[in-house]
């Protein structure tokens, strides 16, 4: 990009910059060789800042939160990653419309939310990751999912407009959204929530997080689930019943509390989850007839958006 490129910008206008940045310290399976640069905005004006370098210099980029739900290749990602962190992070409730940033965590906004007695985000009091991020992938469990209470979503598109998409046209699917398809980024969300019984409401979340704690194997880093469940089929129980769970490769392993994790266990490559994803993959097709599909996002070195 050149040195000429890069005085010709005051980085101090786009949040915490940092260059060669190792993408193993912001993801949750602790895996990710070096992003050319990381950004981290603070308010809405430092990320379009950001956007139009991003946009004059042509330099390819992806965005990510809380870094769940992400393999990024052990060579790490080319051109620039902008992270959505804590300090893009604000959050209001009117009455059950909540605006939230990005960068909120979403176990916090399932917590708080609940304990106010504000019904709908239940489902959320377990899942890592950040609202950015949920809104991405249209995170769910436990039958609901963002779909159900997203009322629009203010989105950056890659040219550098931001509009609010209401939810019919945000292309919601089982664990996707249009933004995966048109490169958007998720700045912030609406959300519509009703009033009941807040101990009733506030149990069924605590509930729901305490079941992902007894079941999930997050005392290693991971990333959440790795493959999407082929319905009615379960992807951890197809594994198991192959008998691959506790499968070791290099330092990484099929958990052996739930087979549709991938722990790491000591200093873990992308390439050892790989093989892992792999050998499951294979495995299960082999067996069953069925082509197992990732839910994690797998970030190779030129893979980032342009």
């Amino acid at each position: 990009m050149g040195q000429e490129a890069e005085s010709a910008w005051d980085f101090e206008d786009f949040g915490k910059v940092m260059k060669d940045e190792p993408l193993e310290k912001h993801t949750t399976w602790k895996i990710g060789g070096p992003a050319d640069w990381l950004i981290e905005p603070t308010s809405v004006e430092e990320l379009t800042n950001a956007m139009k370098w991003i946009q004059e210099e042509h330099l390819p980029w992806r965005a990510i939160g809380r870094g769940s739900n992400l393999l990024v290749d052990d060579e790490g990602i080319e051109g620039v990653v902008l992270k959505f962190g804590t300090k893009l992070a604000n959050m209001e409730n009117d009455n059950g419309t909540v605006t939230v940033e990005a960068g909120y965590p979403l176990v916090r906004l399932a917590t708080i939310l609940s304990r106010d007695g504000y019904g709908g985000m239940e489902f959320a009091g377990g899942i890592p990751g950040s609202v950015g991020g949920a809104v991405f992938m249209n995170a769910g469990a436990h039958g609901s999912d963002m779909s159900k209470v997203l009322t629009e979503a203010l989105i950056l598109f890659p040219d550098g407009t931001m509009e609010w998409i209401p939810n019919e046209e945000m292309g919601f699917a089982y664990r996707t959204s249009r933004l995966q398809s048109d490169k958007g980024i998720c700045v912030a969300a609406r959300l519509k929530l009703e009033q009941g019984e807040r101990d009733v409401i506030f149990k069924e979340m605590q509930d729901y997080k305490e079941y992902r704690r007894e079941t999930q194997p997050w005392a290693h880093p991971c990333a959440g689930s790795v493959f999407r469940n082929p319905l009615p089929d379960h992807a951890g129980e197809l594994i198991e019943n192959i008998g691959l769970k506790g499968h070791v490769i290099g330092g990484a392993q099929i958990s052996e509390l739930h087979a549709n994790f991938i722990v790491n266990i000591g200093n873990a490559k992308a390439s050892d989850v790989l093989a892992l994803i792999e050998k499951a993959r294979s495995s299960v097709k082999d067996a069953y007839g069925i082509d197992l599909e990732t839910e994690v996002e797998i970030v190779k070195r030129r893979s980032a958006d342009s």
